[in-house]
Order: structure tokens, then C-alpha cells, then sequence
């Protein structure tokens, strides 16, 4: 991986497209509420939704790989990002604090292991541990949220893969709408370049947000009336070129006056009812420098 952070040029993602991980009408039916979606997804809608959203990915450059349906998955599948994290040194599988998830990082194990990917090992319990809840802002530096979907143990098995010139920045999460809540570190925080990201300071600890300004970050607030419409989430495709939901106009306006292009879909279906924005609907394997990159 020749860029290891949230930010450089996507080069190679995996998805699970929303036919395989939603099945059909019958599936969204049985389990849309014990899974905590608003609503329903619409099957069809779903599944048109995910395709464009696929292909801007494709269009962007990246390399997709699809991860494959499990009769043991549900819904949240979908947010492939969470069942597994990437360091420096291969993939570490998951393990998920949301119970109902919990066969996820098993079936992409077997996924990643027959196309190559190698896969370094597994957090065990007690730990837990969401892909969501980590965010690397480069190859020695990366911040890791402890809150109801990763535990201090998920966090201390992941340090055994870590070089230790690694710097893991805790991040204590609040309790906001509970345990049952979607809520990870990449709700209130997504890196668009080395010295950019956008963030909802309202949910961030105030020495974490100490941090990321002393390391001369430059923050795009988030106004509250677009928190829950997932203008925080935000997938970086490229330096300054940027992913997000539909239906966040001002946190849009606010990233196109320091230079971010951005881009956006139809979540209706596939990110709001399931409370899952584009850095959740995708598990980023490679991102190269621009440089690096032949075009």
C-alpha cells in the first residue's frame, strides 16, 4: 500500500452490493427492526442506489472487489467497512459489537483468504472491535474510537499488529443515544487530505479536537441540522475530492470553499434507513499518492 491514510487516491475498495447483503423483499422484511434500520429499504430503489454508487468508484479509478453474500449475514452487511480494518501489515478481521453482526468477519475471512488478501489474525473476545471506528492519517498515526462497538480490548489486541512506532490516539465516544445507536468515530469525523477533515464538534471529545488542531488540521464543521443525515461521513476519493450523501447542502458549500470537489448520491435506501454513509459502504484495501498513480 503505497499511501496508508483515509485521504490519498483510492486505488482498490471492497463492496458488498446491496442484492447480496439486503437478499430480497422477504429479508428486509424479517429483520429491518430487529436491526434498529428507520425504515424499510425498498429492494429495487437499494439496489439501483448501490449500483450508481459503484460506478462513481469506478469512474473515480478504484479497483473493486465484491465481497460475496453469506446465509448468515444480515442487512448491516451492507457496511462492509466495519467487519474488518487494514494496517500496514495486512487485514485484521473484526469482531463486532453489534451482536447481530457478529457472523460478518468470519465469512470475509474466508473471502479474503481465497483471493490473496492476506489475513493477519482476528480480535478474539472479550475484545471488540468496527472497522468504523478507526481512522489512519498516515502510516504511523492513526486514532481509534473506544465506545460501544469497540471495547479497550479490541483496542489492545490491535496494538499486537501494530508496529510500535505507531501512534494509537484513543478517543473516548460518548454515550449519545445509547448502546443500540449507530455510532462510531467515523460519524463525527472523516480526513480529506493530510492537513483536512470534516467534523461534528458537538460529539468530539475536546482533547481529541485539541489534537487534530495542534496537528494543523483545518475542520469543516458540520451544522447540526445535518448531523443526522450523515454530512460527517464523508468518503475521501482523492485529495480534496469527496463522496458524500445527498440532502447536505451547507456542509457541501462549506467543503467547496476550501478547495474540496465533491460529489454525491442517492442514499435514500441504502445509507439513511440503515444509518450507514459511503466510508460505510466501502473497506478502502489500497490508496496511492497522485504521483504514484499512472494515469
Amino acid at each position: 500500500m503505497s499511501a496508508f491514510n483515509e485521504y490519498d487516491r483510492l486505488t482498490h475498495v471492497a463492496l458488498r452490493p446491496a442484492r447480496k447483503a439486503f437478499g430480497g423483499p422477504d429479508q428486509i422484511d424479517r429483520e429491518w427492526r430487529p436491526l434498529n434500520f428507520t425504515a424499510p429499504p425498498d429492494y429495487e430503489r437499494a439496489a439501483e442506489q448501490y449500483d450508481a454508487f459503484a460506478a462513481v468508484l469506478r469512474a473515480a479509478g478504484a479497483a473493486i472487489d465484491e465481497a460475496p453474500d453469506a446465509l448468515d449475514l444480515t442487512l448491516d452487511a451492507v457496511y462492509v467497512r466495519d467487519a474488518s480494518v487494514v494496517t500496514p501489515a495486512g487485514i485484521v478481521l473484526a469482531r463486532m459489537g453489534k451482536p447481530a453482526r457478529r457472523g460478518e468477519p468470519a465469512a470475509d475471512r474466508v473471502w479474503f483468504e481465497r483471493t490473496g488478501l492476506g489475513v493477519l489474525g482476528c480480535i478474539e473476545a472479550p475484545g471488540m472491535l468496527e472497522g468504523g471506528d478507526l481512522v489512519w492519517f498516515d502510516d504511523r498515526t492513526v486514532a481509534i474510537g473506544r465506545g460501544y462497538r469497540t471495547n479497550d480490548e479490541g483496542i489492545r489486541q490491535l496494538r499486537r499488529w501494530l508496529d510500535p512506532e505507531v501512534h494509537v490516539e484513543v478517543v473516548p465516544l460518548p454515550h449519545f443515544r445509547g448502546p443500540a445507536d449507530v455510532f462510531h468515530l467515523m460519524s463525527i469525523l472523516s480526513p480529506l487530505d493530510r492537513d483536512l477533515a470534516v467534523v461534528y464538534s458537538p460529539l468530539m471529545p475536546i482533547p481529541f479536537r485539541e489534537w487534530l488542531l495542534d496537528r494543523g488540521t483545518t475542520l469543516v464543521e458540520v451544522p447540526e441540522a445535518e448531523f443526522d443525515s450523515m454530512g460527517a461521513n464523508v468518503l475521501a476519493l482523492a485529495p480534496r475530492r469527496a463522496l458524500m450523501l445527498e440532502g447536505n447542502p451547507m456542509t457541501r458549500t462549506r467543503l467547496e470553499s476550501v478547495g474540496v470537489a465533491v460529489l454525491t448520491y442517492d442514499g435514500s435506501e441504502i445509507s439513511l434507513k440503515g444509518g450507514g454513509g459511503p466510508t460505510c459502504l466501502t473497506r478502502p484495501l489500497s490508496r496511492s499518492t497522485p504521483s504514484s498513480v499512472r494515469l
